[in-house]
């Protein structure tokens, strides 16, 4: 198990002034970026960044929800509730309660597989290491421990060498992150808290 802290994240500006990005993992192949988990502090309306070639999941972790404009439609992003779509979507974002802040996988679905679900607490499991891929937990609220080991809001665990148990109390809350490769012979590279 590796920990990333959230006082470890660094942030970095967008171009277009809108926000901030703090790169928490990218899995790399042959220098392919095969899927990312950042998280980023959105201040205002605007457009999204156009990642073909990847599916998205975001889920607001804190703040506000966010209306997603696209040219069939919407989609709602609501706290806590993540949402899948693909990255090539042209999308503009609309605040609905002002600034808020988000956690985002992308993956390139011809390498892996991913998902991302809501665990809340009372919970205790044992988290088997991955035959092909990676499992992390994103703290969303409370306190949880793995291993043993205490987490804080903001904070991000990574299994991909062993299990792991994961308890977390009353008020605790955590995204899991899976993501399953689908070729076992693909090498892809595990960085933390790299930019």
């Amino acid at each position: 198990m590796r920990i990333l802290r959230a006082a470890d994240l660094i942030e970095v500006p967008w171009k277009n002034g809108g926000g901030t990005t703090r790169e928490i993992a990218t899995g790399i192949t042959d220098q392919h970026v095969v899927w990312r988990i950042s998280r980023a502090d959105v201040a205002q309306d605007g457009a999204f960044s156009d990642f073909t070639g990847f599916i998205r999941i975001l889920t607001v972790v804190s703040g506000g929800d966010m209306v997603l404009e696209h040219a069939n439609g919407t989609l709602d992003a609501e706290l806590w509730n993540p949402l899948r779509f693909d990255g090539s979507l042209r999308i503009n974002s609309r605040l609905t309660k002002g600034p808020l802040t988000d956690l985002n996988l992308m993956f390139d679905p011809t390498f892996c597989e991913g998902d991302v679900i809501l665990r809340r607490g009372p919970f205790e499991q044992v988290i088997l290491r991955p035959a092909s891929g990676i499992v992390a937990f994103h703290v969303l609220s409370g306190g949880p421990t793995m291993n043993a080991a205490q987490l804080t809001t903001g904070d991000t665990a990574f299994f991909d060498e062993a299990d792991a148990a994961l308890s977390l109390g009353d008020g605790d809350a955590m995204l899991e992150i899976r993501l399953r490769y689908l070729d076992q012979s693909d090498d892809v590279k595990l960085c933390i808290g790299k930019r």
